[in-house]
């Protein structure tokens, strides 16, 4: 069904209106023309009816009356034009009949208001949209919806594996609409806003294929892309960075958007940069990627940076690990284990997260380590890396039931970042988070396994 704004309907009968006047023009000139211009006259008025009948019945029966009138007459000046008397009769009851169709539909159709929704897969990542969700719910003429979608972990074939949906671990301040109560195609709201940008090209997980972004572009005006993640700062000129991380320039989601949010002005030049080269080196693309990429910043720097720790809730069971006897708090190193790492130094990354978990244990009296592990990673081993998850598994167990540590797999990492006061771990996201707020930070270092010395120094 089309969706039509109060100003489209308006704009339509307007046509309309001209459509009747044109056709007194061109009577005895084009009659077969005349004939077409009264079908599709009356298929315009017969959408006008369905949607005013399907959404506003009650209080604008007399439209649909008049819409029913009006198709009646367009039919009899379609048998009967050649009758000069007759069509100027038909012509002045049009005419009026159309007058009071666009004065009932000023008086008695509400006012346009934005319908937005936003469409987040996993909980942990909706920092990244959730500023600007608070920003367009203070619009008193905006209906703003928050509808996460299902995702699934793929098998190394890329065949789809176990199916998850994150609806109830969202804030409690976050009102929740299930994905599949929610008709797009009959709503087609104004602007969707997504942050998982890969469609099918993801190797570890994929959302519901109803929600990628090629398909949701047929069911909004506007589709805004906003990363989940937080790009390492590179200078717009350093082309050797800019070769390692140029995929994320190019996926899906960027390419199928109508508008892309990125972390800082330096960030945007380099999407536009990447995209003109990739996509076609000319004036006239990269204007169009520079009208596209939007510089303004993170929402998920905006969350982090507004959430102080005084106002945090932190479980019970991570309090005996961060207060000492005396009532004082712990450093909390946040430990960060990422997915690159993983792929890139197997083994030898899960020695040297044993090595890890070694040196914080014995300074477990001055310092409680926070270990966040990407949310992804478990995942990513069962498909990409079948062969270390076993030994995964026994280091992770071995590290919960030991209790001296925080193991942190919750919905919530700002948390995470807010409470810390150091960052120890692997160049990701995480960490260009961590820079923004100022932490303390040493990177993990594969180079050699026992770092037992410079990690001391650090913790100092």
């Amino acid at each position: 069904m089309i969706k039509y704004k109060k100003a489209e309907m308006l704009q339509a009968v307007t046509t309309l209106i001209r459509a009747n006047d044109a056709i007194s023009k061109v009577l005895k000139i084009n009659p077969e023309g005349v004939i077409d211009t009264l079908i599709q006259s009356q298929e315009v008025a017969i959408l006008l009816g369905t949607f005013i009948e399907e959404n506003f019945e009650e209080k604008c029966a007399y439209l649909i009356r008049l819409l029913e009138d009006y198709c009646e007459n367009l039919y009899q000046m379609s048998i009967g034009f050649l009758d000069e008397s007759l069509y100027k009769k038909l012509y002045e009851e049009i005419k009026v009949q159309l007058i009071q169709l666009r004065n009932g539909i000023q008086a008695d159709i509400p006012n346009d208001r934005k319908e937005i929704v936003f469409l987040p897969y996993k909980a942990s990542m909706w920092d990244s949209l959730e500023s600007v969700w608070k920003a367009v719910k203070e619009d008193e003429n905006t209906d703003v919806y928050v509808i996460p979608i299902p995702y699934f972990d793929k098998n190394p074939d890329g065949t789809f594996r176990e199916k998850y949906y994150e609806g109830d671990l969202y804030p409690e301040y976050v009102p929740i609409t299930r994905y599949d109560e929610y008709d797009f195609e009959k709503r087609r709201p104004d602007i969707i806003y997504i942050h998982n940008p890969y469609d099918e090209c993801n190797m570890v997980t994929s959302v519901y294929p109803f929600f990628y972004s090629k398909n949701l572009k047929q069911f909004t005006e506007k589709l805004v892309y906003i990363p989940y993640f937080i790009l390492e700062e590179i200078d717009p000129n350093d082309k050797e960075s800019i070769n390692n991380m140029k995929h994320f320039c190019t996926t899906p989601g960027v390419i199928n958007a109508d508008k892309v949010i990125v972390q800082s002005e330096d960030m945007r030049q380099i999407y536009i940069n990447v995209l003109t080269e990739v996509l076609g080196n000319t004036e006239e693309v990269r204007k169009y990627w520079e009208e596209k990429i939007d510089g303004s910043g993170s929402p998920k720097v905006d969350k982090v940076l507004n959430t102080k720790k005084e106002d945090l809730e932190i479980p019970k069971e991570w309090l005996k690990i961060i207060q000492k006897p005396n009532g004082s708090w712990r450093r909390i190193v946040f430990y960060n284990t990422s997915i690159g790492a993983l792929l890139e130094n197997n083994e030898r990354m899960l020695r040297k997260m044993e090595r890890v978990f070694g040196i914080f244990k014995r300074n477990k009296d001055e310092v409680a380590l926070l270990w966040r592990p990407h949310p992804l990673l478990e995942s990513t081993l069962i498909s990409m890396r079948p062969q270390l998850w076993e030994k995964y598994k026994i280091i992770r167990d071995k590290y919960i039931n030991e209790g001296w540590g925080i193991y942190d797999d919750t919905a919530d990492m700002d948390r995470a970042v807010v409470l810390s006061d150091m960052y120890y771990g692997d160049r990701s996201s995480v960490l260009n988070l961590c820079r923004k707020c100022n932490k303390k930070i040493m990177i993990q270092d594969f180079s050699h396994v026992d770092d037992e010395e410079e990690l001391n120094n650090f913790l100092i």
